[in-house]
């Protein structure tokens, strides 16, 4: 196995203390917002080979694939790590977003190529022609929104908002004008001009809720005016905690990007909010925002993020129009049981829909004592959970793999291999290196002090 080191993203929405605390970095002020552990070309970890010498993951790969990442990960995706994992941490809202599809990421890749638009422009959205998909799993409390709620949930928030564009967006959705006025022009042709051409087949919820969105993405700051004080008002009157949830997930972004009417969006969004060890599936097309918190965050192999608000990055919102998905679903939690993931004494694995990636958890104590986090997923889950959590499930060992330790110190041990690590090492472990496992460095001593948390990347097979 080798060490690999994490590369640091200083987004101006980050945390300000804890990723400098879990990778002992010193807290200077400013913040930190993503750490990569990754094999993306654009923004390559670097492995250390042997002591001095150092490589980017992507060349180490390409340079012995059948033993970096196995021959059944390098037919199916190619010479690659075919996931991106990173731990994130959202000190404000960051932006509302959405990640295309594979012929979109391809599409808008090539498109932007012919264009002359350098990879590392700030004005690129498509930075490679992978499809993107991602799960979050929380480190800490962790709140975000996710995917369009039913249409009734975002009348009843939209109703509440005494504003004009919350009409507006009200009216879009289908709802009768308030009073018998009209909210402007019954006219949504901008709208309607700028939908994918697979929306000649779409139902008519799916039109409303794309016109009623690209209402508040595509609003000037002068029609966002009054908006902090209206959602604020509004809340007083939720009735839900559902409801109160979507206007706090607003009021949030509206306190962090003032003028900005796409925060009204997150009233059409199902908010969620994760305790440590829940999780989150979001597939390509969903519209998302994180909210506030730290996590641990896989994805497919993709830098890809087609952005409409809510930042002060490059906003891309014709090319994010034609991605969305406009159907209300709930959030997918991966660790359902019913999606194949196992609960153990130790260790929770999440294996969303997705062919690239899987996530585990995971605490050791040398001292036998209970991980909280069990005690809530066995409630969750109920029988299931408290029976699975009983069986043997081992640890991925036949694709490539990266050990974290997120607390304390772990002992990862491979077949030919083993490594001591502390909060914020990291490992980076070979598919030929076989079986893997992850148990607490015995102190005889104190073996109250020998224990820690993990997490594992890896492939699902």
């Amino acid at each position: 196995m080798f060490s690999i080191g994490p590369v640091p993203k200083r987004y101006a929405w980050g945390s300000k203390t804890q990723l400098q605390g879990l990778f002992s970095l010193p807290a200077n002020g400013e913040p930190l917002a993503e750490m990569w552990f990754s094999g993306h070309e654009e923004s390559p970890s670097e492995v250390t080979l042997t002591p001095g010498v150092h490589m980017p993951l992507p060349q180490a790969i390409r340079n012995a694939p059948d033993m970096m990442v196995g021959p059944i990960c390098s037919e199916r995706f190619g010479p690659v790590l075919p996931y991106l994992f990173k731990v994130i941490s959202a000190r404000i809202p960051l932006s509302m977003q959405v990640h295309p599809v594979g012929f979109q990421a391809r599409a808008g890749f090539n498109a932007e190529n012919v264009a002359g638009v350098p990879l590392d422009s700030p004005v690129r959205s498509f930075k490679d022609v992978n499809e993107k998909s991602e799960m979050v799993v929380a480190l800490t409390s962790f709140q975000a929104s996710v995917g369009f709620a039913s249409r009734a949930f975002a009348l009843r928030n939209l109703h509440a908002v005494d504003h004009p564009l919350a009409r507006r967006m009200e009216y879009a959705l289908g709802s009768r004008p308030r009073h018998d006025e009209r909210p402007g022009e019954a006219d949504f042709s901008e709208a309607d001009s700028r939908m994918p051409i697979a929306s000649v087949v779409w139902p008519t919820s799916h039109i409303r809720t794309f016109r009623a969105f690209h209402e508040a993405i595509a609003a000037s700051a002068d029609q966002a005016s009054g908006l902090p004080e209206a959602l604020a008002h509004a809340r007083e009157s939720a009735t839900s905690s559902k409801c109160r949830m979507a206007f706090d997930h607003a009021i949030a972004a509206a306190q962090a990007f003032p003028g900005d009417a796409s925060v009204l969006t997150l009233l059409m969004m199902n908010p969620v909010s994760l305790d440590e060890g829940d999780s989150v599936f979001i597939p390509a097309g969903t519209p998302h925002a994180y909210i506030q918190g730290t996590g641990a965050e896989i994805m497919t192999n993709s830098d890809n993020v087609l952005r409409a608000g809510m930042t002060v990055k490059h906003r891309d919102i014709d090319n994010l129009l034609q991605c969305l998905n406009c159907a209300s679903v709930g959030p997918i939690d991966p660790s359902d049981a019913r999606l194949g993931t196992f609960i153990m004494r130790d260790i929770v694995f999440y294996r969303p829909p997705a062919d690239e990636f899987m996530l585990a958890y995971g605490h050791v104590d040398g001292a036998r004592r209970p991980w909280p986090i069990l005690d809530s997923m066995v409630q969750r889950y109920g029988r299931l959970a408290d029976y699975m959590k009983a069986t043997h499930q081992p640890l991925p060992h036949r694709g490539p793999r990266v050990v974290l330790c997120t607390e304390g110190r772990v002992l990862c041990r491979s077949e030919r291999d083993s490594r001591a690590l502390a909060a914020g090492e990291a490992v980076f472990v070979p598919a030929d290196e076989g079986w893997l496992s992850v148990d607490a460095v015995r102190d005889a001593a104190k073996p109250e002090d020998s224990s820690g948390s993990f997490i594992v990347a890896s492939t699902p097979f």
